[in-house]
């Protein structure tokens, strides 16, 4: 991989299971000995294509020279990892299914078939849910019953109408409603309507829409999975590894969409005592907004995913939230929902909402500031920081800006 906007560059790469190759730790540590204060680790969303994933570290990294203060060397690192699509991606990229779930590519190839031809054919949807359920995964991975999304097992052409009426609406509020079709069909199999009503006029093609909607979604379940093991797995316990090394190399991780669901997940699997970690920086964070909380607000007997994990870092911890993104005020509650996203389980329909939505919430005390009073003022010393970044994130993946790197180093305190 090449990074030529900055200089030292290492690479960090866990396959899915957040196994690496031998040495990673120590590649980290040897850029203590070159002389670097402090390492930027970021890990990227759903780029998965090397290619794609080097353009962006290289258009990220670039401003950091520029806003790092005299007395700080930094060193730089990014994280690969088999990522897979979100859903504000429009068509499918096969190839990339096909890299990213090994041992499924005859699933991924009819798939591809079935999308390019739409029969207007019941069991042709029904085969496409099967497809689903193999390339997920959730047929053989053990879960149970209560952790496998709905869409999944309900009634297919259901779901694919539901997916559709989404589309074309283009708001939450209608994927709530539909939701609730889905979790009947789910009760009842088979309860869905008749082939007669279904096939007429433009029904097949707003079916195959919802159909590839539904593909969406099904990456959107096994890549939120993947990100939280790969953290967790991989990148902790790498993390402490390299402050046995290199104790007095300071970290700072960065993580964009389910990158920051990865570096956050990585606090889990921080080996206790480990504390290296100066920063985390959440940009478009595609998790709970109450992943942090201690206590749930309409459920105190119960706890976010991460509850009070901030307190491993050795600073702040800062989430960067744009009401322009339309991957996480739309689509990401309805995966959520359709996911049980039981971490984020409340009464309203904030319940769905994500950190990179609205920041971190839950969380008593945290802070919530602006950008530009950021890089006027500073941040916390330490705790969960929620900063609107709408005044230059226009969409989900729009996060290589000079502000977001001068952010980084203010929560870092290498500006």
């Amino acid at each position: 991989m090449t990074v030529t906007s900055v200089e030292p560059y290492r690479e960090v790469d866990f396959d899915k299971d957040g196994d690496g190759p031998a040495g990673q730790a120590e590649a980290l540590a040897s850029l203590a000995r070159r002389g670097c204060t402090d390492l930027v680790l970021f890990a990227h969303g759903w780029n998965n294509s090397r290619a794609v994933a080097s353009g962006l570290f290289d258009r990220f990294f670039a401003p950091f020279p520029g806003v790092t203060g005299g007395g700080t060397r930094l060193g730089y690192a990014g994280l690969v990892w088999p990522s897979m699509m979100f859903s504000d991606e429009r068509v499918p990229d096969y190839a990339t299914l096909a890299a990213v779930v090994p041992g499924r590519t005859a699933a991924v190839t009819r798939i591809a078939e079935l999308l390019a031809r739409e029969p207007a054919d019941e069991a042709a949807f029904a085969e496409f849910a099967g497809l689903l359920r193999e390339l997920t995964g959730t047929e053989e991975a053990g879960l149970v019953a209560t952790e496998v999304p709905a869409f999944l097992v309900a009634d297919p052409l259901t779901v694919y109408a539901m997916f559709a009426d989404a589309h074309e609406a283009g708001t939450a509020a209608v994927a709530d409603a539909q939701a609730t079709a889905v979790a009947a069909a789910a009760a009842a199999p088979g309860a869905g309507p008749g082939t007669e009503s279904l096939f007429g006029g433009d029904r097949v093609t707003r079916l195959w829409k919802g159909a590839k909607e539904a593909l969406r979604q099904a990456t959107y379940f096994t890549m939120k999975r993947r990100a939280g093991v790969v953290g967790e797995r991989g990148l902790g316990p790498l993390l402490g590894d390299l402050g046995r090394r290199a104790p007095e190399l300071r970290v700072h991780l960065v993580g964009h969409s389910f990158g920051a669901r990865l570096v956050a997940h990585a606090l889990r699997g921080l080996p206790a005592g480990v504390r290296t970690v100066k920063s985390v920086t959440l940009l478009q964070g595609a998790f709970s907004h109450y992943a942090f909380a201690d206590r749930l607000p309409h459920d105190q007997d119960r706890r976010g995913s991460l509850g009070g994990l901030q307190s491993r870092v050795d600073g702040p911890l800062v989430a960067c939230h744009s009401h322009h993104d339309k991957a996480l005020r739309v689509f990401y509650p309805l995966a959520s929902r359709l996911a049980r996203d039981d971490a984020s389980l409340l009464g309203d329909d904030r319940r769905w909402w994500a950190v990179g939505h609205d920041g971190v919430q839950g969380v008593p005390g945290a802070a919530a500031r602006t950008l530009e009073a950021v890089l006027r003022d500073g941040l916390p010393g330490s705790g969960c920081v929620s900063v609107d970044a709408a005044r230059v994130v226009a969409e989900h993946s729009d996060i290589c800006h000079e502000e977001l790197a001068r952010l980084v180093a203010r929560a870092g305190r290498f500006d």
